[in-house]
């Protein structure tokens, strides 16, 4: 009975020690595993280019580039050109209904002409009773005439001059409205700003839109630039017309010219910085208003 109560122990202290032994193996694997398997830093190899060199990205932009909003309330009527569409300064993209706006007009110039006419009868009129008023004067000297006569003929004369300034002042009142009116047709005609090319688009013949509303998106294709901040410490670094390479991911084996534009005067207190301004040179066909491009710059001791 000893003998079994013997072994009974002697196995429960070796099932007991075998928890002990894997923890320890486990641990001794873990210290040694640890800096064998741990991967070596990676060489810098461009730590010196890093070093005298100074980078910064975004994206290019164009001075002209705008959405072209509708100054009036109406009904796209007309759609003259697309998207990718080449436009000049002043060429029609779209236009609107211009049906009462352009019957408005007519009317409204007609009564410029009518006006008109009634002025020149009022002149002439005019003329007419000054020539009575001189008669009645002459006749009023030889005492052929009473004085409420000579009277009568100055203040007719007189009221027709009034009337004269009045029907200036419609005619002056019927062009106006004719301009006003003409002004509202122009706005009916949706014209290009500058030299560029459509974008977008946003509007389809037949919609109806408001004043406010987007139509296109119209941009220049050059010259390309691009506007970042540089670290207060290249105050005095970076002057205009400073030259500087710049490069995009886009076209990874072409390295492009630029040179500086603007440099901002002040330094931005928020954040330290100048603001700077480059303007790409050269060939710059295969660039586009939009790519990211990377410029780069010397570093300040």
């Amino acid at each position: 009975m000893s003998t079994n109560k013997f072994r009974h122990l002697a196995i429960v202290v070796v099932v007991l020690s075998l928890p002990l032994i894997n923890c320890s193996d486990r641990d001794g694997e873990s210290s040694v595993a640890t800096p064998a398997s741990a991967a070596p830093l990676p060489a810098n190899t461009n730590a010196a280019a890093s070093d005298n060199q100074f980078f910064v990205s975004g994206p290019l932009i164009v001075e002209h580039q705008l959405e072209l909003l509708a100054q009036r309330d109406g009904v796209v009527s007309k759609l003259l050109q697309d998207v990718g569409g080449r436009v000049h300064s002043g060429e029609v993209l779209a236009e609107l209904d211009d049906r009462q706006l352009s019957a408005d007009l007519e009317a409204a110039h007609a009564r410029t002409l009518a006006t008109e006419a009634d002025l020149n009868n009022w002149k002439a009129e005019a003329k007419v009773l000054e020539v009575d008023y001189e008669r009645a004067r002459k006749l009023w000297n030889a005492q052929l005439i009473t004085q409420e006569q000579l009277e009568h003929a100055q203040f007719k004369a007189e009221a027709d001059q009034w009337d004269v300034k009045r029907v200036e002042q419609l005619l002056v009142n019927a062009k106006q409205t004719e301009n006003s009116l003409d002004l509202e047709l122009q706005k009916t005609r949706i014209r290009a700003p500058f030299d560029g090319i459509v974008a977008r688009r946003y509007v389809r013949e037949g919609q109806q839109i408001v004043k406010g509303d987007r139509l296109f998106w119209v941009t220049a294709e050059g010259p390309l630039r691009m506007r970042f901040t540089l670290p207060e410490k290249f105050v005095g670094h970076v002057q205009r017309g400073q030259e500087l390479s710049l490069s995009t991911p886009d076209l990874p084996a072409q390295e492009f010219k630029a040179r500086v534009l603007q440099v901002s005067p002040v330094v931005d207190p928020a954040s330290s910085t100048i603001d700077v301004v480059v303007e790409l040179e050269g060939n710059t066909k295969l660039l586009r208003p939009g790519m990211d491009a990377k410029a780069r710059f010397n570093t300040v001791p």
